[in-house]
């Protein structure tokens, strides 16, 4: 017979226990499941659904940005300088691609797709609003187009677009005048506003097409379509149109422009030319230049490594942003300072030796002509250019009367030009040098300042600046490369008014003191430009000035020879001028880098400029016919 034992009793009495607390536990932990599932549910269903029903309606009606045409650039007469062109774009919606990865390793199969090209694209990809395309590549050729398509079923979210492209049929003739567009990058969607660039690959990066990008844009219009599953589009349901960017008119002439690049032939320089009455820039080069269009769709790295190296420097805007001693193209700035100041008169002789000491100063400060000039009045000294002249007349003002009459000219201030990379050269003064470097200003420097060299540094559009306002005895008119704005939509163009500046006050007696003397320096014997510019002969009469800048300071005792000099040391050549004389229609401001004489290099140039112009306005023929 069988006794049951306590602890039987006992053991079974665990094991319910056990049993019961295992049920609890599961029906507690079903109840925290199923009210989380509820709190989700809920979250879901009231919380968000405004969220889901967006991003729902998304998956059936979608807003697409229609980007708007970029304006065309047109020189003064008409000329196309910049057009657009149509070209296939490669392009992915990122939202319908799923494995992004994956896309673009087999795209990297089909097309020629280099690391920086897949970089900018996830940089915009991150900045672009969800079901926005975003640009890949552009130029695709007719084969890789096909080759795209046979395999688009097996490609989600990638679309070819045809989209017009920005060319340039002038090349490197206007590079630094219109400038060029390029893919936009990081930089530029911290300036830009990226609603209005929906849809949008390129923005101007330099020049005519970087300042005036706001009016070659446009504004971005939209569609709303409505797609399947896959995100292709079913059917347009609204749109609104976008608004074309405006057509802009240059005020350059193209055959000018061309005949003052001509004119420097394989040299290294600038050519600025304005309407005097205007402030119109009628051409504006800078040479060597460089092909803009490799840079519309990306320039290769080895390409633009090559451009960087060209011991030349193409890429420098010389005429904008080459900063260089003036030379004695401002010796007429210094003479009408000594006439307003009352230091001199236009009729005082001296008699101009080969070099010019300080009162109790040892240093010599030699002329250019070391036999010196004889005697010359101030028609003489500017016509013959003597430094000695301009020495003791700089000595006289000292620089504290001289560096205002400078800055009524627009030295060491920008001129103001409608365009990029501008800069403003160095009106130097005592304040300047205090400020610069943190020295006194000597008397020796007053000296050499007054033959434009030390410190002083102008630009070639600063030059033409000035010797439009030489020319317009005084008044300062403010340069501007646009000439005129037409809208795409409408016919008529509206001109750009002319901007009078603060003029350059002068008695009418001492500006005609140095007109003449302008006059002398071309059309008399003893001128430096003489034979270099022409005469009467030619039916017009040319004020001018040369100069000439050195690129190394010599000794007291040295001499200057060219001929056992390297190139890249000679000096820098000038020449300043305007004509006609006695009805200024055009001043050109010519630089030439290392070109040695102003006289024999730069004012020939500045001829050819001249005469092509005068010529176009039939001032020329006319006497030319006669003869």
């Amino acid at each position: 017979m069988l006794i049951d034992r306590p602890d039987s009793y006992n053991e079974e009495a665990r094991d319910q226990q056990r049993f019961s607390v295992r049920v609890l536990l599961s029906i507690l932990i079903l109840l925290v499941l199923i009210a989380m599932l509820v709190v989700r549910m809920f979250t879901l269903q009231v919380g968000a659904h405004e969220h889901f029903i967006t991003l729902s309606e998304n998956n059936r009606l979608r807003i697409e940005p229609i980007p708007p045409t970029r304006g065309l650039i047109f020189d003064r007469n008409g000329v196309l300088l910049a057009e657009n062109r149509p070209s296939f774009q490669l392009e992915i919606t990122v939202e319908q691609t799923g494995d992004l990865d994956s896309l673009l390793e087999r795209l990297s199969g089909m097309v020629a797709l280099t690391p920086s090209e897949i970089s900018r694209f996830r940089s915009l990809a991150r900045q672009r609003r969800p079901f926005q395309p975003v640009p890949l590549k552009s130029g695709l050729d007719d084969e890789t187009v096909a080759r795209i398509a046979v395999a688009r079923h097996e490609l989600p979210g990638v679309e070819i677009e045809a989209r017009p492209v920005r060319y340039y049929p002038h090349g490197e003739d206007f590079a630094h005048v219109v400038g060029y567009v390029g893919r936009i990058n990081e930089q530029d969607l911290q300036r830009l506003d990226t609603r209005n660039y929906a849809g949008t690959s390129h923005t101007g990066k330099t020049g005519v097409e970087r300042y005036y990008e706001d009016l070659l844009h446009g504004v971005t219009g939209h569609r709303q379509v409505e797609v399947n599953a896959q995100g292709r589009v079913i059917r347009e349901l609204a749109v609104t149109p976008p608004v074309p960017g405006q057509d802009l008119f240059l005020g350059i002439d193209l055959e000018l422009q061309l005949a003052a690049r001509d004119a420097l032939a394989d040299l290294d320089g600038a050519v600025v030319a304005m309407d005097p009455s205007t402030g119109e820039v009628l051409a504006l080069v800078s040479k060597p230049g460089f092909d803009p269009n490799p840079f519309v769709q990306g320039i290769s790295r080895g390409d633009f490594a090559a451009l960087q190296a060209d011991p030349h420097n193409p890429l420098f805007n010389r005429a904008l942003s080459g900063q260089y001693p003036p030379g004695s193209t401002l010796k007429p700035v210094v003479a009408l300072a000594g006439l307003e100041e009352g230091v001199t008169t236009a009729e005082r002789r001296m008699f101009a030796t080969g070099y010019y000491q300080l009162p109790g100063h040892e240093r010599r400060y030699r002329d250019w002509r070391r036999s010196g000039h004889g005697w010359v009045d101030m028609n003489r000294a500017i016509a013959v250019s003597s430094d000695v002249y301009f020495y003791d007349l700089g000595h006289k003002l000292g620089i504290d009367r001289m560096a205002p009459m400078f800055g009524a000219f627009g030295v060491g201030s920008r001129v103001g030009i409608d365009a990029t990379g501008e800069r403003s050269g160095i009106l130097p003064s005592r304040e300047w040098k205090r400020s610069a470097q943190n020295l006194p200003w000597f008397p020796g420097e007053t000296l050499i300042t007054a033959i434009g060299q030390g410190y002083m540094l102008t630009t070639p559009m600063q030059l033409a600046d000035i010797t439009s306002t030489l020319a317009n005895r005084g008044q300062r008119v403010q340069p501007r490369l646009l000439r005129a704005i037409r809208q795409t939509s409408e016919a008529d163009w509206v001109a750009q008014p002319v901007r009078y500046l603060e003029p350059v006050q002068a008695s009418d007696a001492h500006w005609e003191a140095i007109h003449q003397a302008l006059i002398a320096a071309v059309n008399e014997r003893h001128g430096t430009a003489w034979g270099s510019v022409g005469s009467t002969s030619n039916g017009y009469v040319v004020a001018g000035k040369t100069g000439t800048s050195q690129v190394f300071s010599l000794g007291p005792d040295q001499e200057y020879k060219q001929s056992e000099l390297d190139r890249r040391l000679w000096d820098h050549a000038l020449f300043i001028g305007y004509a006609p004389a006695d009805d200024p229609q055009i001043a050109v401001a010519v630089l030439v880098e290392h070109g040695g004489s102003g006289g024999r290099v730069a004012a020939p140039i500045a001829r050819d400029v001249i005469k092509h112009h005068l010529l176009s306005k039939g001032l020329v023929a006319a006497v030319e016919e006669a003869s």
